[in-house]
């Protein structure tokens, strides 16, 4: 588990994704759109080309992209495709909306 200076847990996210894949970008775009209203040491992320590295998508039980996994903290969640739903996506990575909403 990763800790941020606030001793709080950080943010882990993997976003499984096919380059250049229009839904992909719209992922990228749209989870890039929420996380730059963080704080940088508050997450990281992860980006994997299921192309480059198939194997890997398939051993997460990944079928589908994009797909979206929030590692920790728990409960962990799994978010199938562009993260359009921008309410949905901050719900389901237990963000505030203050959190979302403005950088800390």
């Amino acid at each position: 588990m990763t800790t941020s200076r606030a001793g709080t847990t950080k943010l882990s996210l993997r976003l499984y994704v096919v380059s250049g894949a229009p839904n992909s970008i719209a992922a990228r775009a749209n989870l890039g759109a929420i996380l730059n209203r963080l704080a940088q040491d508050s997450y990281t992320l992860e980006v994997v080309d299921c192309i480059s590295n198939p194997h890997r998508a398939l051993a997460e039980g990944v079928f589908v992209t994009p797909t979206l996994l929030k590692l920790s903290p728990e409960p962990t969640q799994t978010i199938v495709g562009s993260l359009a739903n921008r309410d949905g996506v901050v719900a389901a990575l237990g963000l505030s909306d203050e959190e979302a909403s403005s950088r800390t």
